[in-house]
């Protein structure tokens, strides 16, 4: 006798338009086979499953062939996805989705997010004192950049200096391939303990090194390796306990960078002047020390690792771009990420050539990092409404039309500096809280450690090698060149992200995605 025919059952409900992260769903009553359904269920997404001949082919159906069952309305389609089986990075169909339901509580369909409460929110305040405590000092590095290049190494090119920053930042995020996958399977609590502890012993030992390879071996290599072992938790945790906010969330979190970076400035300005480097290092471990405190308690896991799993490779899962999305993205990460950390790092520099005071130019990163502020939680807002990654893909624009269109002829004018500081914080700000949102959007929640990690290690050749190609530009060519360099690069960046978008959903502009 032939196998029985399949059909498909499809339930809806929800907001229109709002995308989860593939393969994770957002309904409270999705553990009940779908076979028995009510009305009252509270998804938030389209649940797809395949059921043999003489079962009830829809909601409707299903509701005047039982006497028994209450009737169920029409509701509006919001989104239509197949059940992932949390082995793959992609669809599947293989498997019996009811039995899937049955043995695998933490199978993606019955995962019922809270979207706030006062743990999610306590997780998202820890999850900001982390990020503070890392991407403040990363959206500062200007000011250690110009203070190094006219004190302890003023013999040294702007190339060399320039190693300790990318050096920083590429261990920061190609560590964090090892680092995913640990928080995927154990959670946060010792990864981030650890962290915590480096990035402050780092600032403390900072303030007694004269040499280069001693700012080497504590601010890049020890700090990095602080900042690795917080960066995935930091993001990792909010996305247990938010999906259809967790755009929001994120951007909340992601805030504490541009705060950082409007406040460690300041903080130095007004410091280094007056108790000198050595002491404004151990004020600013202090700080780290306490933001320790709350980063500690409130980070937290809530979701199981997918059922019967061990722990995963702690190498990268080169697997997950055979995804040509997946692998767009993190393509677009790379040159995202070369293009914004030039002027990072060298916008007080070009000020200080140009003519400004070395202290007051500070200021221009405090700027910067206000408009960052601004530019993590506004775009955060909108990117749940109309699309993380019809976001993305504006924000990127505006950093390549503000390089080309006012850094590149400021020169001497200050206003058109600032305006540049505001205008390009904005949007690198909101591209760096939408990177770990838009990769969630193209795996499984559960696989997002790993996988963020590994776009993370594509994305840290981008930085390691981003700063000293700006400095020999510097070196060899002058300011321009160090302009055109990360205006191309965003431009790089403008069209890979362009092409996941296409891939997914096609070339229709309306489309939320």
């Amino acid at each position: 006798m032939p196998p029985p025919r399949e059909s498909h059952v499809t339930t809806t409900t929800g907001d229109a338009g709002v995308s989860a992260p593939y393969g994770v769903t957002n309904s409270s009553s999705s553990s009940s086979p779908p076979h028995h359904r009510s009305n009252n269920s509270s998804s938030d997404s389209t649940l797809d499953v395949p059921i043999a001949d003489g079962e009830k082919t829809s909601p409707t159906d299903s509701a005047s062939s039982s006497d028994t069952e209450p009737e169920v309305e029409p509701v509006r389609v919001a989104s239509r996805r197949t059940i992932p089986d949390a082995n793959h990075y992609g669809p599947t169909t293989e498997k019996d989705p009811e039995l899937e339901l049955e043995r695998s509580p933490s199978a993606a369909t019955t995962i019922d997010f809270p979207e706030g409460g006062v743990t999610g929110w306590l997780v998202v305040f820890g999850s900001f004192c982390a990020m503070l405590s890392l991407y403040g000092l990363i959206n500062s590095a200007a000011v250690f950049e110009s203070y190094f290049s006219t004190h302890q190494l003023k013999d040294n090119s702007p190339s060399e200096i320039g190693w300790i920053f990318s050096l920083y930042l590429f261990i920061v995020f190609f560590v964090g391939v090892q680092v995913g996958p640990i928080f995927d399977r154990y959670g946060a609590r010792l990864i981030v303990a650890v962290g915590c502890l480096l990035i402050t012993l780092s600032l403390l030992l900072l303030s007694w090194c004269t040499e280069y390879y001693q700012i080497i071996l504590t601010y890049s290599v020890m700090g990095g390796l602080g900042g690795a072992l917080l960066n995935c938790p930091a993001y990792g945790s909010i996305a247990h306990f938010f999906n259809v906010r967790r755009g929001f969330a994120t951007g909340i979190a992601s805030t504490a960078g541009g705060i950082g970076g409007v406040i460690f400035p300041i903080v130095l300005r007004e410091l280094l002047p007056t108790i000198g480097f050595n002491w404004s290092s151990r004020v600013l471990a202090l700080i780290m020390l306490g933001l320790a405190i709350p980063a500690n308690l409130f980070i937290k896991t809530r979701l199981p690792p997918a059922k019967g799993e061990k722990v995963q490779s702690v190498w990268p899962d080169f697997s997950v771009f055979k995804d040509a999305r997946f692998a767009c993205a993190a393509l677009g990460v790379f040159f995202m990420e070369w293009g914004l950390f030039v002027p990072l790092t060298y916008i007080v520099s070009y000020a200080v050539d140009h003519g400004q005071d070395a202290t007051e130019s500070y200021l221009l990163l405090s700027y910067l990092n206000a408009g960052s502020v601004l530019g993590r939680v506004l775009p955060g807002i909108l990117a749940d409404k109309i699309g993380r990654f019809n976001v993305i893909i504006i924000t990127i624009a505006i950093c390549l039309i503000t390089g080309l269109a006012l850094w590149l002829p400021a020169g001497h004018s200050n206003s058109m500096l600032i305006a540049y500081a505001v205008l390009f914080g904005f949007g690198s700000g909101s591209n760096i809280g939408l990177v770990p949102v838009c990769l969630g959007q193209l795996c499984d929640h559960r696989k997002f450690g790993r996988l963020f990690s590994t776009a993370m290690m594509v994305a840290s050749f981008g930085t390691l090698s981003s700063v000293p190609i700006g400095g020999a530009l510097l070196s060899g060519s002058g300011w321009t060149a160090v302009i055109l360099f990360s205006s191309i690069s965003y431009a790089v960046a403008l069209a890979f992200y362009t092409a996941t978008r296409v891939l997914a959903v096609g070339w229709n502009p309306l489309t939320v995605f």
